[in-house]
């Protein structure tokens, strides 16, 4: 991985060379122990003929994979060499009563201090296929991400065609600037923050920018193979489209579950989605070489990085017929082609096998109502801010209240519950407190409330949530994220959502399984999940700016009855705030 271009086969991986790892080793469970190290540390690296100091893993960027089968445990010990704060999250893993481990910086954790270590221990539990890991502080994202590859058990097979090789492919966002600086600049003015440099295909940007034809990703492929592309959006602040040209792609898999396969042309893929495709290779080579291209859709008022990620995808011939081969480019929608992305999400459908069900909560103990969007925040006192208003600066909420982080973890101060009601209210309204006409003229009166307010529902509670976009400071699309579980999105649409005809509407046959979902832009999207893991687990839009902003709540799933429905006690070596 890394900045390397060449193809990593994970599927000789597979086949047997886990033995070889000495950190593998033997435990109780049906999996095995998979041991890893991480130490976070400054590499100097350069992109875009700019040269920068980054906080990476084990000095790579991307960060190193980590390869797992379904069953194993896994226990990685991250070691902060850096002077940042850091904590870093296990995107999409259920984490079934191993909350301590989710990593989420003062929600479950404080985060690992310059100096200090702390050890993630959880087991992949009824899960395979594509996540990844980030840090999960401040913007530290841009730079510390890597793929968690979840291969099935042995001797347990894919639902499609096994492929030739499998190839990790993760978008990402560089900035010139130091990500940090960026976002405590636009935090103390109030206004937006400035936009990335490039995107990248596995931290390279390609021969569309200044200076970078030699960082640029190449797939090479044999004629007639097929190819399992694991894809990931890594990026900050940007839903992506990615096409490659004069090849279709086969959709299997969505935020590891598997879906039932359809083609297509064109992707489009939003910060902490993972999206699994095969591609077969031509039967003959032909004389060409073939663009992959990801550039944004972007649907808000504010300013995007409005830049095209290139790599290339080319066949392995002999040597001599790789000259003067014509480069073929491929097509991709209008920037702003919300119709497409709502055709191309309703297409995602569960299995929905008796081996791979979809167990979607047909009757609902508790409904939620939430809007989401932006807003805005007085100016501090003598101070001018750059927010819609020179006397503003810019916020996002969910119901209206902002989320603020607290100081020491959630998860601790639930567990040792003397002290939580100083660190948080469990009081976060289930639906908004004044309703408008949400997607219509928006209301004058934009400011948002400031909280650390949460959610708490008993244990295993079948629980609805309707996300509703705002047109409030202009209509966006919001990839929601909700740590410790998957979720159904058993329906979506634009406007307002109407409580009494939409809901009939819903599938609740083969809906789609989810751990992050895009809110349309001037509309609405509905889940539903099963509260069966005891915690507090985030919810938040994974626009790193909006989540800066505020753009989050928590849920508390209390225990349940039995010892195995109680969260644990935390690790001995839980970092300290």
């Amino acid at each position: 991985m890394g900045t390397s271009p060449e193809i990593i086969m994970i599927l000789f991986v597979a086949v047997g060379c886990f033995m070889a790892y000495p950190e593998a080793v033997s435990s109780k469970h049906t999996g095995i122990t998979r041991h890893y190290t991480f130490n976070i540390k400054l590499k100097n690296i350069t992109r875009l003929c700019h040269t920068k100091s980054i906080v990476t893993v084990n000095g790579k960027f991307p960060g190193p994979r980590v390869i797992i089968r379904e069953g194993d445990r896994l226990v990685v010990k991250v070691v902060n060499h850096v002077p940042n704060n850091i904590s870093i999250h296990w995107h999409g893993v259920r984490q079934l009563r191993s909350g301590w481990a989710d990593g989420p910086s003062y929600i479950t954790q404080c985060p690992i201090q310059t100096g200090h270590s702390y050890v993630y221990n959880f087991t992949i539990t009824g899960q395979r296929g594509t996540l990844f890991w980030h840090a999960h502080i401040s913007w530290l994202r841009a730079t510390v991400y890597g793929p968690l590859i979840i291969l099935p058990r042995r001797n347990e097979s894919y639902p499609f065609v096994k492929p030739y090789k499998e190839v990790p492919i993760l978008f990402g966002e560089w900035f010139n600037a130091d990500p940090e600086a960026v976002i405590n600049q636009s935090l103390q003015t109030g206004g937006g923050p400035n936009v990335s440099d490039a995107y990248t295909f596995n931290g390279l940007p390609g021969p569309l920018y200044n200076c970078s034809a030699k960082d640029t990703y190449k797939l090479k492929v044999k004629p007639g193979k097929t190819y399992l592309l694991r894809l990931t959006n890594a990026a900050l602040n940007d839903e992506l489209f990615f096409s490659i040209a004069d090849h279709s792609l086969t959709v299997v898999e969505a935020d590891a579950v598997y879906v039932k396969p359809f083609e297509t042309n064109v992707l489009m893929i939003t910060p902490g989605q993972t999206t699994n495709v095969l591609l077969t290779a031509k039967s003959t080579a032909p004389n060409a070489t073939f663009l992959m291209l990801a550039r944004p859709y972007a649907t808000g008022m504010g300013t995007f990085d409005n830049t095209t990620v290139a790599g290339i995808l080319e066949y392995e011939t002999p040597s001599s017929s790789l000259k003067n081969r014509p480069l073929l480019k491929p097509g991709l929608p209008a920037i702003n082609a919300t119709n497409f992305v709502a055709n191309f999400t309703s297409k995602f459908r569960s299995l929905a096998t008796a081996k791979f069900p979809a167990n979607v909560p047909q009757k609902v103990d508790k409904k939620f109502f939430f809007t989401v969007g932006l807003g805005t925040k007085p100016c501090p006192k003598n101070q001018t801010c750059q927010g819609p208003t020179n006397t503003t600066k810019f916020a996002a909420s969910m119901n209206n209240i902002s989320f603020s982080l607290p100081r020491t973890a959630l998860l601790q101060s639930h567990f040792f519950s003397h002290y939580s009601k100083r660190v948080y209210a469990i009081d976060f309204p289930p639906f908004p407190q004044i309703p408008f006409n949400y997607t219509g003229t928006p209301p004058n009166n934009t400011l948002v409330n400031n909280g650390t307010k949460l959610v708490a529902i008993p244990f295993n509670t079948s629980v609805e949530v309707v996300l509703q976009d705002t047109s409030i400071l202009g209509a966006e699309s919001h990839p929601l994220h909700l740590h410790g579980y998957n979720f159904y999105v058993v329906g979506q649409g634009f406007g307002n959502f109407d409580p009494e005809n939409d809901p009939p509407k819903f599938n609740l046959v083969d809906p789609v399984e989810r751990n992050t979902v895009g809110v349309p832009s001037g509309g609405w999207v509905a889940i539903r999940f099963q509260a069966d893991n005891p915690g507090v687990w985030l919810m938040h839009c994974h626009f790193d700016v909006h989540q800066s902003w505020g753009l989050g709540m928590a849920w508390i799933v209390l225990d349940g009855e039995l010892p195995n429905q109680k969260l644990p006690p935390p690790p001995s070596n839980l970092p300290k705030c």
